[in-house]
This record gives C-alpha cells, structure tokens and sequence, in this order.
C-alpha cells in the first residue's frame, strides 16, 4: 500500500511546491516592514525613497560613485576597511534602501547590516546596471 501511495504523495508534493513559489512574487510597491532585507526592483526602489524615513546608501568604491550615483545618495564603500563602523554610526530606525553596480555587493552589505541589528533593508535588484536602463 505504501508503493501505491508514493506517487499520489510526490505529485501532491510538487503541487504546493509549486504554489508556494506563485506567492513569493515580489510586489511592485513593497511595503515597509521589519525583517530579513529584500530584493526590489528599480519602481519600487524609486517608490520607497520618497518615504521620510528613507536612506539611499550607495556602497560602490570612489571610482565607480566617480561615473554616477543616485541623487542624495550616502557614500559607504563597502570595501572599506571601516565599513562595518560607519555601519554602526547609522540609526537602525531609518529605511535603507542600498546599492551597487549589480546588486550583489549591496545585498552583502544589507546581510552585514542585518546582523548588526539593521531591519528595515531594501537592495536595489540589479544595482545601477538597472537603474540605467530605467
């Protein structure tokens, strides 16, 4: 009986698996919560920073911040050798909303910012490649 079951078993497994997957879509106009920082894209980036609480935290290198940046944006290199100190400078109330060329190092800055008690943390999916293009 168990053999005849597997099936029914790993196909209703895949099944909300699946579903599961639908729902995780991420919105086009997040809203502001605490928790674990998200991916977003360049509308809702653009969206969050008129919020008054809003930090546009650029963490690219002099060199690249030299070809362009957002407008009012912080300068915080995240290969700085004291990057996680002026993280912690920082208040953890504010919304930040962080990038980088690509969106990578950005979302590595935003886990060390999480771990520093940071929980309202949005990373710029695609970093200002995609900004670019918008």
């Amino acid at each position: 009986m168990r053999l005849t079951l597997l099936p029914i078993f790993a196909a209703l497994g895949i099944f909300f698996l699946t579903g599961a997957c639908d729902s995780q879509a991420q919105p086009s106009a997040p809203i502001i919560t605490t928790g674990p920082y998200r991916n977003i894209d360049v509308p809702s980036f653009k969206g969050l920073m008129s919020s008054p609480d809003a930090v546009v935290l650029d963490v690219r290198t002099p060199a690249e911040i030299a070809q362009g940046k957002i407008e009012g944006a912080i300068e915080l290199d995240f290969y700085s050798r004291d990057f996680a100190q002026k993280v912690a400078a920082l208040d953890k109330s504010k919304t930040y909303l962080v990038y980088c060329r690509s969106g990578n190092r950005s979302g590595q800055a935003c886990s060390s910012m999480q771990q520093q008690g940071f929980t309202k943390l949005y990373n710029l999916q695609g970093g200002m490649i995609a900004w670019g293009r918008q």
